[in-house]
């Protein structure tokens, strides 16, 4: 992966972190009873970019690649469940409406990331198989 692409990502992911970790931090803390799914969703995507911003950082792709799966089907769950049975998700969390309250970044950037990931992986294949 390019250097200045992986670092993007590792900042991204860490400021994501920071930002869901505040968030769920504040929500939990304050009103968890109000809607106990949406924060603990919070939460979680805290977790979540934390464990990828690490996996970029270290080099572990596959750690990466499978956290960012998940982040990004939890994106469109979250989002698309939020549409369709909207008292699930009384108060927004970091994925609800796809992300919009933070610039649908939570949907961008799991879909760059794997974009960049798979490519790294093919391209690292490729010269493998081209070496025997």
């Amino acid at each position: 992966m390019n250097p200045l692409a992986r670092i993007g990502l590792i900042v991204a992911y860490a400021v994501l972190a920071l930002a869901a970790l505040g968030r769920s931090s504040y929500q939990i803390s304050t009103k968890f009873a109000d809607a106990p799914l949406a924060y603990s969703a919070s939460a979680l995507s805290a977790v979540l970019y934390a464990v990828i911003a690490v996996a970029l950082l270290k080099g572990l792709s596959q750690l990466a690649l499978v956290g960012t799966s998940i982040e990004l089907a939890g994106v469109v769950a979250v989002g698309t469940l939020g549409y369709i049975e909207s008292s699930w998700w009384p108060d927004e969390t970091v994925w609800t409406g796809y992300g919009s309250a933070y610039g649908w970044v939570p949907l961008i950037l799991p879909v760059l990331a794997l974009w960049a990931l798979l490519r790294t992986r093919r391209s690292a294949q490729a010269a493998a198989s081209g070496r025997r």
